[in-house]
């Protein structure tokens, strides 16, 4: 195959984008395939209505009520699943009276709201708002909150690795080397019964000790839990081309990529496009969850929120961010980005705090 011009185009994409007109990449493999700019007399996600279930979706976040708000051994609601992936929220607001694994996959549990510690048989690692734990599978652990309500997104997949950067080095983006890792804090003790519970396919068994599973009193090698925070991403930018969401990548596997959309400069050249691009959701479905601040492309999504934009159907900026963009020379969002090769499913507790009117206002 090879590229092709036809009609009324740019040639240098999302730049100097044809007056009167909204560009949209088709695209293969997410951003990294074959892809084919269009150019349209309207906004391709300017539908009138949709019938059928393909369509995006808004999750409010503070509606959600996991069993560990209230009930220490309780635990968080999953929200999406897919044969790769379980997205989740907790909102524990009490210690937990046991210790779990997941044997199924690698957890990635990002900081919403709240403080406390996950103690782990590596030791312990605090968290704070804005904060990734990334406990490879078969960590064991618990969540210590010191503050009530904690609110984590748990993403559950395949082993994640730190994505390759290529030409731009091992430190763009993040350094690992500021990147935390747990000091062991053995606990001797015995004289009563802990509980592990261990998740193997999505079902738990649990296993209980006459010792503290944390026993640990030293570790080495390459697989362990580590902690880091937003503030540490140093996000990749062009001062004359809107850089894809893929230079975002925070962890990579094969079905299951997050990025991060952190704060970062506006495009200076004129003619560069500053909005995330149009473009159709073909290889991946896009959650979104909304940290802080104020999401750039999109306007009333409250923090703690989700969207779910699936593949098949076109996704951009809403009508009225593009009113808005001029005015700024830099964004102040945070967001995950959770994208998968599978599609999502909602679950029943994810339909309880949908709102149903979501898609209608794409036109407005």
């Amino acid at each position: 195959m090879f590229p092709q011009i036809k009609g009324k185009v740019t040639r240098q994409a999302h730049v100097g984008i044809p007056d009167g007109t909204f560009e949209e990449e088709h695209a293969r493999r997410g951003f990294f395939g074959r892809t084919s700019h269009l150019y349209h007399l309207r906004p391709p996600t300017a539908w009138s209505r949709v019938e059928g279930p393909l369509r995006p979706r808004l999750l409010l976040g503070e509606r959600i009520m996991p069993a560990d708000l209230m009930d220490p051994r309780g635990g968080p609601a999953m929200l999406l699943e897919n044969d790769d992936a379980v997205v989740s929220v907790s909102r524990r607001s009490q210690a937990m009276p046991f210790f779990v694994r997941n044997s199924d996959g690698d957890e990635v549990h990002f900081v919403h709201r709240g403080r406390g510690r996950f103690e782990t048989d590596y030791g312990p690692l605090a968290y704070e708002p804005g904060d990734y734990l990334w406990l490879p599978k078969g960590t064991t652990y618990r969540v210590v909150p010191e503050t009530p309500d904690a609110f984590f997104l748990i993403t559950e997949g395949h082993e994640f690795s730190l994505p390759d950067r290529g030409l731009m080095g091992q430190h763009a983006f993040i350094d690992p080397a500021v990147m935390e890792t747990p000091e062991p804090k053995p606990h001797d003790e015995t004289g009563r019964e802990w509980e592990v519970r261990v998740k193997r396919e999505r079902q738990w068994t649990a296993f209980f000790y006459r010792h503290h599973p944390l026993d640990v009193v030293g570790w080495k090698g390459e697989l362990m839990p580590v902690r880091f925070n937003v503030r540490d991403l140093r996000p990749v930018v062009s001062a004359r081309y809107h850089l894809p969401p893929t230079v975002h990548a925070t962890f990579f596997s094969a079905p299951v990529t997050l990025c991060t959309f952190a704060p970062r400069p506006f495009e200076s050249d004129p003619q560069s496009q500053r909005l995330p691009f149009f473009h159709r959701n073909i290889d991946y479905d896009e959650l979104l969850f909304y940290h802080a601040g104020e999401f750039m492309s999109r306007h009333g999504i409250g923090s703690g929120a989700m969207t779910l934009h699936p593949q098949g159907i076109h996704h951009g900026p809403h009508p009225r961010a593009f009113e808005s963009i001029t005015q700024r020379e830099a964004t102040n969002e945070i967001a995950v980005l959770v994208e998968t090769t599978r599609p999502l499913r909602l679950t029943a507790e994810a339909e309880k705090v949908e709102d149903p009117a979501y898609h209608t206002n794409w036109s407005q």
